[in-house]
């Protein structure tokens, strides 16, 4: 079994966002161009605050590839903060001498941010301490891995794409059947800069975030993660570990400010029937043989936390910016007065990149799958693996490629 493993490392105005991924196999072709493409749809998104005019988010590749491909070593992936320049003295891991401009301490958490529970965690009276690592900032690391996995799963014909479907109470209208990713516009998708495939409900988002920028608000909403491709059977449901239903809801659910994540229509099917939840299975033939098929895919492409080679589709829900330019009361743990909250640059709201950081996630869980089942040392290997597998499933009619 090959594992893989992400680390990021990186303060928000610290020197640099830093992610190591372990696992891949050699010969992955890979270039910078592939993490910067990634990086830059993060950045966008109408909404999002000044540091995105700031920060250019390029990688540089300081190990584990060579030529364009990976060797089979660690690839570490830099991507440098250029708004650091102006923390040098502030954000220095050397203590600043008594002339610098060390900052304020900051002493008035925001509500529904990491300020206060970081500070009694890690006792510190300075919650510049936890909102430097807190800040979504540290998704850029994660963004880079998602790069990396999204072309290792391209080799074996799997995409991951997303759409936001909610901002505020603004909404479009959503597909129950989940059976076909083509059905979405995606060319659409990505031209919007709200990330949402219909033309007309993007204009009445952003016409929400206007509403919400000139009364110092904010702004949450909800994004849906595609991915299909998949071969059945990744995953498991021998031990808690194995099932890829929990890993992909737990991936999303690490994200920065999601507080909801389902499959599919998950929370709506609870107040289903069976009858009118599950996806009966149907044997279809050709000149090639039978097979076993589903016509819907109510199950969002997961049974028993393991893929079944239909879609799998997760949501998840985004709540506001925490930072408001109207703050909300809070108490400086200083004086123990009441004061309004701290406020830091920030966005009106960060949906439309949040949907890129799902896909990133997702993609390093199914990117974890594949190697998990298949191993190989190198992206050859790998694929023949894959291969040997998946005409074992269209001998025995368990599966047939599309």
């Amino acid at each position: 079994m090959t594992q893989l493993r992400v680390t990021t490392a990186g303060e928000s105005h610290g020197p640099a966002e830093v992610c190591v991924v372990e696992g891949i196999p050699a010969g992955l072709a890979l270039r910078s161009a592939d993490v910067d493409m990634e990086l830059s749809r993060r950045r966008k998104g109408y909404g999002r605050g000044a540091r995105m005019a700031i920060e250019g988010d390029a990688c540089r590749f300081l190990s584990g590839v060579r030529q364009g491909r990976t060797l089979g070593s660690p690839i570490c992936i830099l991507v440098e903060n250029q708004d650091h320049v102006n923390w040098l003295d502030v954000m220095s891991a050397e203590p600043a001498p008594a002339q610098a401009d060390r900052g304020a301490p900051v002493t008035v958490p925001r509500p529904g941010h990491a300020d206060l529970p970081g500070m009694a965690k890690y006792a510190t009276s300075d919650i510049r301490d936890v909102l430097e690592r807190a800040s979504a900032r540290e998704t850029v690391g994660r963004v880079a891995a998602g790069a990396v996995c999204k072309r290792f799963l391209a080799e074996v014909g799997v995409s991951v794409r997303a759409r936001v479907i909610r901002i505020g109470d603004i909404a479009v209208a959503t597909n129950g059947s989940l059976v076909d990713p083509q059905a979405i516009d995606w060319d659409a998708v990505e031209v919007s800069s709200l990330g949402c495939d219909d033309v007309a409900v993007s204009e009445r988002m952003r016409a929400a975030v206007d509403v919400a920028r000139e009364r110092g608000e904010s702004l949450g909403g909800i994004f849906e993660v595609w991915c299909w491709g998949m071969c059945p059977g990744l995953g498991g449901y021998a031990s808690m570990a194995d099932r890829l239903s929990g890993r992909l809801l737990g991936a999303l659910g690490s994200i920065p400010a999601i507080k909801g994540v389902e499959l599919g229509a998950g929370f709506e099917n609870a107040s289903k029937s069976g009858s009118e939840v599950h996806d009966p299975l149907e044997l279809r033939t050709d000149g090639a043989g039978s097979w076993i098929a589903r016509k819907t895919n109510r199950a969002a492409g997961l049974e028993g936390g393991m893929t079944t080679g239909m879609p799998i589709v997760l949501r998840a829900a985004m709540k506001p910016i925490p930072t408001l330019t109207t703050p909300l009361p809070s108490v400086d743990t200083t004086t123990m007065k009441p004061t309004p909250a701290h406020v830091e640059r920030s966005d009106i709201t960060a949906v439309p990149a949040a949907r890129v950081v799902g896909e990133a996630m997702a993609a390093q869980v199914l990117a974890s799958a594949y190697l998990e089942k298949f191993g190989g040392d190198s992206v050859p290997e790998f694929l023949a693996n894959v291969r040997s597998y998946a005409a074992v499933l269209e001998e025995r009619g368990l599966w047939r490629r599309s």
